[in-house]
């Protein structure tokens, strides 16, 4: 199942995502899936003109990011592998939809995407085991864990690299009947493949990531875990476009701006 948040131009509103030949419509729910029962109203709504797709999810507590989690990735950086996840957050100011600009910020000249699953949280999740994570997952959706490289560098922490406006679009929507365990995650730049990895590379798995983080704090309805990037990351600059895709959800794609005085 395929949850989606959209607007008509009125406020943002849930469906599930549809298909019937090559038209794909979305079943519009009486409220946000996350809190109540999702109910459907009768109305289909069908995706294009006039259809924005928003972030499927806007975390009200938190993101919780996953770094150096994929070997090859590591090894391109030079870094050495973690004995134990390398946890940091973004604030969810930093979320946007597909086809939402990615901003980049006056005080930053190297920019990179990074393609990514997340996992988004059901229901409060606190010191669970490894084999009773699937309960607290709703599903899965597209990330770009997008980072200022040189303020990475730079920083001793990551929170102004990784949590800055606009650095952490999510989407298209969540799909509820993913299995993680090995399904491909890629981006490209302006049509050109830049990443192409299996999330059965990663060091650590999808359970074993939402009960490590859980029993670091408390995960939240709505709360996002990244889950790392594979190897290929690399720059984007202003006038380019980044998709970003996992195999069995869809493509993430946002335009890349930086503002001129």
């Amino acid at each position: 199942m395929r949850i989606a948040r959209f607007t008509t131009g009125d406020d943002p509103r849930f469906a599930f995502v549809q298909t019937e030949g090559d038209r794909t419509y979305l079943a519009v729910l009486s409220g946000d899936p996350l809190y109540m029962p999702a109910m459907p109203t009768g109305e289909r709504v069908e995706l294009g003109d006039g259809v924005r797709l928003l972030a499927p999810v806007i975390p009200r507590s938190k993101v919780v990011a996953v770094g150096r989690n994929y070997l090859d990735h590591i090894k391109e950086m030079g870094n050495e592998p973690p004995a134990t996840p390398l946890l940091f957050l973004k604030p969810n100011t930093s979320v946007v939809g597909p086809d939402d600009p990615i901003v980049l910020p006056d005080w930053t000249a190297e920019v990179s995407y990074e393609a990514e699953l997340a996992v988004v949280i059901s229901r409060l999740c606190k010191d669970v085991e490894p084999e009773n994570a699937r309960a607290y997952v709703l599903g899965y959706t597209v990330a770009n864990d997008v980072t200022a490289r040189d303020a990475q560098r730079t920083d001793d922490q990551w929170a102004r690299a990784k949590g800055f406006d606009s650095s952490c679009p999510l989407g298209p929507w969540i799909e509820t009947e993913l299995n993680p365990e090995d399904v491909g995650v890629r981006s490209r730049v302006n049509g050109e493949t830049k990443q192409d990895g299996r999330t059965a590379d990663m060091i650590f798995d999808v359970n074993y990531l939402v009960s490590y983080a859980s029993k670091a704090m408390t995960l939240l309805p709505g709360d996002v875990l990244l889950t790392g990037t594979p190897a290929g990351v690399g720059r984007i600059d202003h006038g380019d476009r980044v998709e970003c895709e996992v195999e069995g959800i869809g493509v993430l794609s946002n335009p890349v701006l930086r503002r001129q005085d």
